[in-house]
């Protein structure tokens, strides 16, 4: 049985949270009165994690915890993890997987700002929609997501995958202004509707647009229009690791998606940016006619 995490009731919901270091890592072979007594960030100050948390069963062989209820105002779940698994059922905070090395965090709702920050490595799959800066570089860190596989199922905010240098980020429905902010390297997806701005200053790296065909910077350059070989792989992989399962989110959420499979054989744009930065990343674009 794994570690089950409730929020105890008359929980303050202004209250400032910090949950970053309880990971199955940290906690494997500490029986639950040692766990109790971690001290975790509450407004600023250390408090026992029992004193905001009602825990059960234990961290099992498989090193699974699971969160239940609304999670929504607590920040670093799953912060720093290095193996193990972290399944949420409800909201999270800001901050959710910044700096997961390894390991799996699953969400079965929306996630807050600074989703999978600064992560080398892990998966990171959320049911909803996300805010801000997801995959992003943290405030004063001069590099983003370096590795790992984020899947958002819903929308995503501004700067998705800002500074990014390795890695995939995978969003299902629309994206923010800014996506691919000085991309060093790596993958977005954009399932939905791609923001403006995308790819300013990116050096290396690839955004990929397959819903409807945004307007690119006028510092990109149009390239080849081809079928790349390497998206059907790409579709392939996402679609085994559980990508656009709506089983996994809300629905109501989830706007039916072109088939992942669909991607090697329809007509991609590639345009080559930003020239301003050297102009060795690449927007791929959908070529008339779309058709989701």
């Amino acid at each position: 049985m794994p570690l089950v995490i409730r929020p105890r009731d008359g929980l303050p919901t202004t209250a400032d949270i910090d949950l970053s270091g309880i990971t199955p890592d940290r906690l494997a072979g500490l029986a639950i009165a040692a766990i109790e007594r971690i001290p975790i960030g509450f407004d600023g100050a250390p408090q026992p994690l029992a004193a905001l948390f009602s825990l059960g069963g234990d961290v099992d062989a498989d090193g699974r915890i699971e969160c239940h209820g609304d999670f929504s105002r607590v920040r670093g779940i799953a912060g720093g993890m290095r193996s193990g698994r972290i399944e949420v059922f409800g909201a999270v905070g800001d901050h959710a997987g910044a700096g997961m090395e390894g390991g799996d965090l699953l969400v079965h709702g929306p996630a807050g700002d600074w989703l999978a920050a600064g992560m080398t490595g892990g998966i990171v799959h959320v049911g909803g929609a996300v805010g801000d800066a997801a995959a992003a570089a943290l405030p004063g860190d001069h590099g983003g997501m370096t590795g790992g596989l984020v899947m958002i199922e819903g929308s995503a905010g501004r700067l998705a995958g800002s500074r990014m240098r390795r890695g995939i980020v995978a969003i299902g429905g629309d994206c923010g202004t800014g996506a691919g902010f000085e991309m060093r390297a790596g993958t977005v997806i954009v399932v939905g509707r791609l923001g403006r701005h995308a790819g300013l200053g990116m050096r290396r790296g690839s955004i990929i647009a397959a819903g409807p065909p945004p307007e690119p910077l006028p510092t990109f350059v149009p390239g080849e229009t081809w079928s790349p070989p390497f998206l059907a792989l790409l579709g392939r992989r996402l679609s085994a690791a559980g990508f656009r399962d709506t089983r996994f989110g809300p629905p109501q959420a989830i706007t039916p998606p072109p088939s992942l499979r669909s991607w090697g054989d329809a007509r991609w744009q590639q345009w080559h940016g930003d020239t301003v930065t050297g102009g060795r990343g690449e927007l791929l674009t959908r070529t008339p006619p779309y058709k989701a």
